[in-house]
């Protein structure tokens, strides 16, 4: 009687977080986990043909990076346009469409990095 109540969703609660499992998506930032980058001639890649799931076709997989996401692109487009082969990054890897797994290792030598070619044709 007599007391008035704001509806909810108006006022100054209106953009109030009760309950969030992983931060609050403002601040994204915060719970994002750094990368340590390491210089290319510290890091052991693993370049493998593989075709495991892809219904037959065969994708070459270089495995062992520890870089940002930034510089993982531009290798990505270089590597692409150096093997005539589309391409992509998932999971800190980067997929090459095709076999081009002894070319893969020759230009990433050359970009400074450790490479090998790691099994066979899986």
């Amino acid at each position: 009687m007599g007391s008035k109540r704001k509806a909810a969703g108006q006022g100054n609660g209106a953009n109030r977080v009760v309950y969030s499992e992983f931060g609050h998506h403002e601040n994204a930032d915060a719970t994002e986990r750094p990368i340590a980058e390491l210089p290319p001639n510290q890091q052991n890649l693993r370049v493998q043909a593989s075709r495991k799931g892809r219904k037959g076709k065969t994708v070459t997989v270089i495995s062992g990076f520890q870089a940002k996401p930034e510089t993982l692109a531009d290798i990505l487009k270089k590597l692409k346009t150096q093997c005539g082969a589309g391409g992509t990054i998932e999971e800190n890897e980067i997929l090459i469409q095709g076999d081009h797994a002894q070319k893969l290792v020759q230009l990433l030598v050359q970009m400074g990095y450790k490479a090998k070619v790691s099994g066979g044709k899986g």
